[in-house]
């Protein structure tokens, strides 16, 4: 991807990278599963993945650390989507300032504006896995036609 991205946009890429997780990292997502219902597949996805920053896929893309999920944590607690699962935690955003929340379930939501203040939220996907091919989907589709679509 940013190989061509000066060439079609015009500027150098900014931070485009998964960056693979380290012993805090790990040690943060361990702590994550054990303060708060966290669903195993996405313990283990930061068991080997730091974060991800995608900040030219469209408006951008970013999946947090876990250890900045736990500061969210203890900072404001856990989201409530609407449904009866209330320990949902805030995963990342994109760029346009929507907000991606994982439940319990793993089922992961997107705020429909880009406050937490009474959001409202939209399931995305069913769960962790799901959602990271619709995020490989847009990555491949912003390299196709330089529009990611609306994650």
């Amino acid at each position: 991807m940013t190989g061509e991205f000066e060439h079609r946009h015009g500027f150098p890429p900014g931070v485009n990278q998964v960056r693979p997780a380290d012993h805090d990292d790990q040690a943060a997502a361990r702590t994550l599963a054990q303060v708060t219902p966290t669903p195993a597949d996405l313990v283990t996805f930061y068991e080997s993945i730091g974060d991800v920053t995608w900040a030219d896929v469209g408006n951008g893309y970013f999946l947090d650390p876990a250890s900045d999920m736990l500061l969210r944590l203890q900072e404001y607690g856990v989201v409530d989507v609407g449904t009866d699962q209330k320990a949902n935690l805030v995963i990342g955003s994109n760029g346009g300032g929507l907000i991606y929340v994982a439940g319990p379930d793993g089922a992961v939501y997107r705020t429909r504006t880009s406050s937490l203040d009474e959001p409202e939220f939209d399931k995305v996907a069913d769960d962790l896995r799901q959602f990271l091919e619709l995020l490989e989907r847009s990555l491949t589709k912003f390299n196709t036609d330089g529009d990611p679509g609306y994650l």
